[in-house]
């Protein structure tokens, strides 16, 4: 069923390969495009939502898909912004802050098997306050070191990113142990 929640959801997947290629090469320019093109997927993150609850179009697609397109993107440009290129010697996340990108994406991996795990049984696990919180401390997180790429004379914005991550890292341990508190209670003994 492709409604424009759906398309708008398809259309972040379809963004990550761009995302990534433009990150590939990291030039100043080519952080400043992709921080755009970050800043447009991530307002149709919010737009297929918002229209999927107003016009009565919430779909098992759009309810699949969502946290895909979601999870794919994040791990796509932590992945890059962890490795490092010849024209970029030192990688927007290096040291011990490769930590706190790991943390992420361990947890995104852990609730998705969870959640994958727990739907066999029925058993629905609702985002939380916090997780949301998580998220958004990620998205500003990721895109504060895409624009620090772009800026490199504002070194400040790469700390805002640095500072965001790891507040979403810590997000990332509290809310993955509640998942995985409340996914314990179903496994069997």
């Amino acid at each position: 069923m492709l409604t424009l929640p759906n398309l708008l959801t398809l259309s972040r997947i379809f963004a990550v390969p761009i995302l990534v290629f433009l990150l590939w090469r990291p030039m100043p320019i080519d952080y400043a495009i992709t921080f755009g093109l970050y800043c447009v997927v991530g307002l149709t993150d919010y737009f297929d939502g918002y229209v999927a609850r107003a016009q009565g179009q919430i779909s098992r697609l759009g309810q699949f898909l969502d946290p895909i397109a979601d999870k794919i993107m994040v791990a796509a440009v932590l992945m890059m912004l962890i490795s490092s290129r010849k024209a970029n010697p030192d990688p927007e996340i290096h040291g011990l802050h490769i930590i706190a990108a790991l943390v992420i994406l361990l947890r995104e991996i852990i609730v998705s098997g969870l959640r994958e795990y727990l739907a066999t049984l029925q058993v629905s696990v609702p985002v939380s306050q916090l997780a949301k919180w998580k998220t958004t401390f990620q998205i500003v997180a990721l895109g504060a070191l895409i624009l620090g790429g772009a800026v490199p004379q504002m070194p400040w914005v790469h700390d805002v990113g640095l500072v965001s991550l790891w507040a979403a890292a810590l997000l990332t341990l509290v809310t993955g142990w509640d998942y995985l508190r409340i996914g314990m209670r179903h496994f069997d003994d």
